[in-house]
């Protein structure tokens, strides 16, 4: 039998202040977001610049990478449930427990991330079984914290528009660390990206140390790692979240191909890039504010639309289109925008009306459980198909341009339509259970 958990007695039980809420402020939302930064800095080296990093200064084939990534990837997601296990029980003992677990993996995560980019060995088998186990240990540092700062949002309360609120600071700072990702390796290079980085995680972890407290569950709940996937709306929720994260990893780990071979553009990565999560940042408040009118899951389906706009627009373009890709970029940026702030303030809502407050970290276990398969699938799927098309990277005839074109453009275009006809589906089911 699950137990659900009950208001913890005391002080620690009263509702924190929502950051930038009313009461809250600026300076909470900052305190609470800046982790995200640092996160998402390190995420899009590790999922978008790796790739073809490995491909193209070692030269591992695309097929024997995919794999390798895919394997990976699928263990890391498979933890994940596991850890959000470990955060709820961290959350329900004391707060200098949670942030030491915090700072271990932390340090775990910046030494992994370094050794990844400049590995000892550089080719041969040595070189995959490096890359392998320091993207296993870099991927539990990430997925812990990534847990844990998720759940303490979660964990604040509020209504629909108080816990959108909440995720776009996380996801507003994230967005603004990925675009500092975006443009430091090319700028100033790896050692000096892997420098920023730790710096900034260090920063993060003291800036939630002085966040406003989350909600206090249990002194001793009873555990269950099943217990989301027995929620009939987490379920709904989370079929939607995995078709449309299959459409988002899929072009994330296919752009610099793209950029550098269909468009011939390498000199214009760091403006598409910066374009790209500018705009999801700059689009965040708006969002949020159209939440107030539509709610929280017919918004999500309006920032679906823009995407697919963008990307069949993307599927028309050839070498040279450089002003006009950064235009799909300020457009697919602005929908992603969408895709950051309102899935997450749905899952919480979904959790505090299942009555299940204190497991959030179990909810979000899964949910970094379906963002990893998604991640895994991108590669281990996308990368694999377009070597048997006859696309590598450097490859410019017209068969492998027109295969690299398909993946990267038309196949999220499919895949965010049948995330919004699930979405379209039990859309008044979550206002329901969700928009309170």
């Amino acid at each position: 039998m699950n137990t659900v958990a009950a208001p913890a007695r005391g002080p620690a039980a009263a509702p924190a202040s929502a950051p930038g809420g009313r009461e809250g402020g600026v300076a909470a939302g900052l305190r609470y977001g800046a982790l995200g930064l640092p996160l998402a800095f390190v995420a899009l080296p590790l999922y978008v610049l790796l790739p073809n990093h490995y491909a193209s200064a070692y030269g591992v084939p695309l097929a024997t990478l995919g794999a390798l990534l895919l394997a990976v990837r699928l263990f890391d997601a498979v933890v994940d449930p596991f850890l959000g296990l470990v955060v709820d029980r961290l959350f329900a003992g004391s707060r200098a427990r949670l942030l030491a677990t915090a700072a271990g993996a932390a340090a775990l995560l910046a030494v992994a991330f370094h050794g990844l980019f400049f590995p000892p060995v550089h080719a041969g088998a040595a070189l995959l079984a490096w890359c392998a186990a320091l993207l296993v240990a870099a991927y539990l540092g990430y997925s812990l914290l990534a847990v844990l700062h998720q759940a303490w949002g979660a964990r604040l309360g509020g209504d629909a528009a108080g816990r959108a609120r909440v995720v776009s600071w996380r996801e507003g700072l994230a967005l603004a660390g990925v675009l500092v990702a975006s443009v430091l390796p090319s700028l100033a290079g790896l050692a000096v990206t892997s420098a920023v980085f730790a710096v900034a995680l260090v920063l993060g972890l003291l800036l939630l140390a002085q966040a406003p407290r989350p909600l206090a569950a249990l002194s001793a709940p009873r555990f269950d790692w099943r217990l989301p996937l027995a929620t009939p709306a987490f379920r709904r929720l989370l079929a939607v979240y995995l078709v449309n994260g299959i459409a988002s990893a899929v072009p994330a780990t296919l752009v610099l191909f793209f950029v550098r071979d269909r468009l011939q553009a390498p000199a214009w990565e760091p403006v598409f890039l910066a374009s790209y999560f500018a705009a999801g940042a700059l689009a965040m408040p708006l969002w949020v504010r159209l939440v107030a009118r539509l709610g929280l899951a017919r918004s999500w389906l309006a920032g679906m639309a823009l995407a697919v706009a963008a990307f069949v627009w993307a599927f028309s373009l050839g070498a040279g289109d450089t002003l006009a890709f950064t235009a799909v970029c300020v457009a697919s940026g602005a929908a992603l925008g969408a895709d950051l702030a309102l899935p997450a303030a749905l899952l919480a809502g979904v959790v505090r009306a299942a009555g299940h407050t204190g497991r959030e970290g179990a909810y979000f276990g899964w949910w970094n459980f379906a963002t990893k398969l998604n991640l895994a699938l991108a590669a281990g799927v996308a990368l694999p198909l377009l070597g048997a098309f006859g696309y590598a990277p450097g490859v410019r005839t017209p068969e492998a341009l027109g295969a690299l074109a398909a993946a990267y453009c038309l196949l999220p275009c499919a895949l965010k339509l049948a995330a919004g006809a699930l979405l379209w589906r039990c859309r008044s089911r979550l206002h329901e259970e969700t928009e309170r």
